[in-house]
Parts: structure tokens; sequence; C-alpha cells
């Protein structure tokens, strides 16, 4: 890892205390971590559930997309609830 961070430019250079903070806050971001009994996880782990966390909100998102897709082929585009679900989208 080191290797690779004496390549980048002085300015974009990350510290060692960085990466341990930015892997610390993670840890209280990702629910499969947090809900964990001990507090010894590794960064890789800290990393792999964190992918595995973004990779399952992304499927979350498209099957609310579909079903919103569903929701709106249903209802008349003048209704109100055509408003109103118009509404929340552009919130």
């Amino acid at each position: 890892m080191s290797s690779r961070r004496s390549r980048q430019s002085g300015a974009s250079r990350i510290t060692d205390d960085q990466i341990i903070d930015l892997v610390s806050k993670l840890r209280q971001l990702v629910p499969e971590i947090q809900n964990r009994r001990s507090d010894k996880v590794s960064a890789s782990k800290v990393l792999q559930e964190t992918c595995n966390y973004i990779r399952s909100l992304h499927r979350e998102v498209d099957d609310l997309s579909e079903r919103l897709s569903q929701l709106l082929a249903t209802i008349d585009a003048d209704s109100a609830e055509a408003a109103i679900i118009r509404s929340l989208i552009s919130q």
C-alpha cells in the first residue's frame, strides 16, 4: 500500500492516520459491523462489508425504482395520486 501512496503527488497523499479514521467511520455506518459484539474487525473486513452494504443498497434502490415504475403505470397521470407521487419524487 505504501508503494501506491508514494506514487501519488504530495497534495493527494493520504496518511495512515487518515485511513484509520476513515475505516473507523465506516465501522460506525455499516449495520453488519455495528451489530457485531466484538470491536475487533480488520480494516479489510470493514471494506468488504462496506462494499456488500453498498451493493445491497443499490439492489434496494433498483427494486424500489421498479416498484415505483409499476405503480406509476397503473394510475392515471392526471390523478391526485400521481400528483402526490410526483411531489414526493421531486423533493
